[in-house]
């Protein structure tokens, strides 16, 4: 069954998976980006190909996003699969986007959005007023192309930033943990052990302190980001600006809004997601 690692765009997810992908599938710790393909990305051509061919229409996807789950389980059956993915837990067209039979736990990245919207700007390479219609429209759904080209992902439901943390965590009928953004950079090790304790619950894993600092160590926002002016990144899309790629790992914890957002839209966020971030502690 699916472990899902879920999330709004810009997030976490991808730390997350490097986090866990090193310490699931090395011996060491020790992290490549060849690792990110055991956690693969749910939509994805290759899990629906099999039934359509059109991927850029969403209510067409929606028709076998829960047929493509039951097949992955059946190709692997009695074994855990961990998969990312962006999508809301929502109904399109009468079609779940997951359910009971297919879903074994959730980790759900969150991340606060007058934060979420600064990395939007920068991934999209939107102004910051089209990245606050970005994270505030509620029936937005991302495509191939604006998601990163033709060759990596699909149509994909995504709703504002309120409505996809509210999807999630309401979920019946599956455990789901909650791991924010923000206790992931100040502490990162005792996010990765509640990480691993969490998932005990569900696969055997041995939590080894000196393997899980090698982990950190190896997934650091700087090596990150090392390693991708050294190798590239598969994830990293193309300025719409200059067509050139834009750093995917771009300011980690220098992206703060404190420094970077305009104070109206600022206030805006406050004002359109106040109970979402009452809740969590963003203000």
């Amino acid at each position: 069954m699916i472990i899902w690692i879920a999330s709004y765009p810009k997030s976490g997810n991808t730390w997350i998976r490097s986090l866990l992908s090193a310490y699931l599938y090395t011996d060491d710790g020790n992290f490549n980006f060849d690792l990110l393909y055991k956690i693969a990305q749910f939509p994805n051509k290759k899990f629906l190909e099999y039934f359509l061919k059109d991927f850029s229409d969403i209510k067409e996807v929606s028709n076998y996003w829960i047929a493509a789950q039951d097949r992955i389980n059946l190709f692997n059956e009695n074994k855990t699969i961990f998969l990312k993915t962006h999508s809301a837990l929502c109904t399109l067209e009468n079609n779940s986007f997951t359910n009971k039979n297919n879903t074994k736990a959730v980790i759900y990245v969150v991340r606060d959005p007058r934060n979420v919207v600064t990395s939007i700007s920068n991934h999209y390479s939107f102004d910051i007023k089209e990245s606050f219609k970005f994270i505030t429209k509620t029936n937005k759904f991302l495509t191939g192309e604006e998601w990163g080209g033709k060759d990596f992902g699909i149509a994909t439901a995504l709703g504002s930033w309120g409505n996809h943390f509210k999807s999630w965590q309401e979920i019946k009928f599956a455990p789901i943990l909650i791991i924010k953004y923000e206790n992931l950079i100040n502490d990162t090790k005792n996010s990765l052990i509640k990480i691993l304790q969490f998932l005990q619950n569900f696969i055997e894993i041995d939590i080894n302190n000196e393997k899980i600092q090698k982990t950190i160590n190896s997934c650091a926002f700087d090596n990150l980001a090392n390693m991708e002016k050294k190798f590239g990144f598969q994830e990293a899309i193309y300025s719409k600006k200059n067509k050139k790629k834009i750093n995917f790992f771009n300011l980690g914890k220098k992206n703060n809004w404190e420094n970077l957002l305009d104070p109206e839209i600022e206030k805006k966020i406050r004002a359109e997601f106040n109970r979402e971030m009452k809740e969590l502690g963003y203000i």
